[in-house]
């Protein structure tokens, strides 16, 4: 899901490629649910506990700042979560307008 936006690219030697995918920052929507973290968790477990989805723990992360080399979220921390289909919506126009 993270890269299905991304355009695959052939080298000149027929190699392929992911070109490489950008993506932009969440803003707030009015269609986002906000829950609470009572106790230490994981991105990914929140992930697939919301989304479905075990690979969708950066949305968590880009939507919260979370910054990198963090995965654990600690307690009593309120999270935004946006829908899914918004944030995949925000990478494909990002990558199709530069």
């Amino acid at each position: 899901m993270r890269y299905s936006t991304t355009n695959q690219l052939k080298t000149v030697t027929g190699k392929r490629r992911l070109e490489t995918t950008i993506f932009p920052s969440v803003p707030p929507s009015a269609a986002d649910t906000f829950i609470q973290i009572l106790t230490p968790e994981r991105l990914d477990q929140l992930a697939v506990n919301f989304y479905g989805d075990v690979a969708a723990w950066w949305i968590i992360a880009a939507s919260n700042n979370i910054p990198r080399g963090t995965f654990i979220v600690p307690a009593n921390t309120l999270l935004r979560m946006p829908p899914k289909p918004n944030v995949i919506e925000l990478i494909r126009t990002a990558n199709l307008t530069r």
